[in-house]
């Protein structure tokens, strides 16, 4: 795997519970960025979990939340999972597979 990103976002989206959870997240905000009620809604999944699992994502860099102080904000790839999109998506895709 290489670099240290690598080895992290293996342990989030597989080698930890609610990495299935964390790989439908990641999934959407590469598609298209959301909001944390927007994510709940689309997943079909409690607020609460979603904002749990939005944490561990913005604490392991792989996305941000410019105006986290606002209610509903936008939520984006971090600049780091855009660069590395390309490992990303190959990740979520064979993690996805195995699940």
């Amino acid at each position: 795997m290489g670099d240290e990103y690598e080895k992290i976002w293996f342990w989030v989206f597989v080698g930890s519970r609610g990495g299935l959870t964390r790989m439908k997240i990641m999934n959407e905000i590469l598609k298209n960025p959301l909001n944390m009620h927007q994510l709940a809604k689309k997943l079909n999944l409690d607020y609460k979990t979603i904002e749990h699992h939005v944490r561990v994502l913005i604490e392991n860099d792989l996305i941000v939340n410019p105006k986290a102080e606002k209610y509903g904000s936008l939520l984006f790839p971090s600049s780091i999972a855009l660069v590395k999109r390309k490992y990303l998506e190959e990740l979520l895709k064979s993690a996805g597979e195995k699940s």
